[in-house]
């Protein structure tokens, strides 16, 4: 079976990485897979090409290129895949485009978010590529719903939830934190993810500025870059958090943050089924986070966590003074996220439930919603 795998890039974001592990763990002996990028390369290409998987970059320049369309046509026409396999609205536009009004093979494309953000156009151009469609991939059921409102058939959607690992063997946390120079019993809030509006980080800086009113022994950790960093830093500076939040900038070592922390913050407007959580609970973090349908599917309040009101600081305060200074209860909560991951989530049940799709599509040979 030949799987052809399309994404704008392979920066190290969430959609990147759920391909880099797709594409890699697919059985060789019946999947022969390849990865095509639109723009450009990005850090997980050295990881694809190490395990003999070839990437191509098309090179794309503009919104819209039509070089760059010219070049997936051709590479869709001298390999002829089995199964065509799109990743974000880019991804998706292009390659159901590049197949052509009447797809010779199943066009299957990934949505990975409650794409309140896309424009009225996007809207439209979903819609009318949605004939070229053999299925729509959603990794949560809330994505599932969005796109079902959208006007997407029912019965050619399929929701296959994000895989993750346990870390194994667990990080030794005295270590790590000697290494970031982290007293030993200091209380640690970690947020991990882009600098980004949505992610509404401000009001986790707010809200740890609450827990400092009272508390003086916490610290804040931010890993990640994005557009709103400077901005985001300006406003702890003048809160005068400038040795109590730590901003990290971009990490390859999220892990081991993790590990050095006591619990983990989301407060995103919206989100796809967020791979930050999903590693916090892998490392047996407590979470708090957004009360938003894709973090209900992750988050069990009270069992593995807490969920918030979008933009209630107080309530992140709350809870979070609740789980910091009592760890037995942060314990309980982590070990539960963690099993929680460990039987629901795992990379190994995300590849599984791909290859039985690619198989069903390829066997139906029906390319196009009817």
């Amino acid at each position: 079976m030949r799987v052809l795998l399309l994404i704008p890039t392979l920066d190290q974001s969430g959609a990147e990485k759920q391909l880099m592990l797709l594409a890699t763990g697919l059985p060789r002996p019946e999947v022969d897979v390849r990865v095509c990028c639109l723009t450009r390369g990005g850090p997980y290409q050295q990881e694809l090409e190490q395990q003999g998987i070839p990437v191509t970059i098309l090179h794309k320049r503009f919104r819209f290129d039509p070089l760059c369309l010219s070049r997936l046509r051709r590479l869709l026409r001298e390999w002829t895949p089995d199964v065509l396999h799109t990743w974000l609205f880019a991804g998706n536009a292009y390659g159901r485009l590049a197949a052509g009004r009447q797809p010779r093979f199943p066009v299957v494309i990934s949505e990975r978010c409650v794409d309140t953000w896309k424009a009225g156009w996007q809207f439209r151009v979903d819609r009318a590529l949605l004939p070229r469609t053999t299925r729509l991939i959603a990794n949560s059921q809330s994505v599932a719903e969005f796109y079902r409102g959208q006007g997407f058939p029912a019965d050619r959607l399929q929701v296959i939830p994000n895989g993750i690992d346990l870390p194994d063997p667990r990080p030794d946390r005295d270590a790590i934190r000697r290494e970031l120079d982290i007293p030993p019993h200091l209380p640690v809030v970690c947020f991990a993810g882009r600098l980004a509006r949505q992610k509404r980080i401000d009001d986790l800086i707010w809200a740890f500025e609450l827990i400092r009113a009272t508390r003086t022994n916490v610290l804040f950790l931010i890993a990640g870059e994005g557009p709103e960093g400077a901005k985001l830093r300006e406003f702890a500076l003048g809160l005068g958090l400038e040795h109590h939040v730590r901003f990290l900038g971009h990490r390859e070592d999220v892990g081991r943050l993790l590990a050095a922390s006591d619990l983990f913050w989301l407060a995103s407007d919206f989100e796809g089924m967020s791979n930050s959580v999903m590693e916090a609970m892998a490392h047996g973090l407590p979470v708090v986070a957004s009360d938003i349908p894709p973090n209900r599917e992750l988050v069990v309040p009270g069992e593995t966590g807490y969920l918030v009101p979008v933009g209630d600081r107080a309530a992140f305060t709350q809870f979070a003074d609740r789980l910091l200074f009592d760890p037995a209860l942060a314990r309980q909560l982590g070990t539960a996220g963690r099993d929680r991951i460990a039987t629901g989530f795992s990379t190994a049940r995300m590849i599984a439930a791909h290859l039985d799709l690619y198989r069903q599509v390829c066997q139906a040979r029906e390319p196009c919603v009817a």
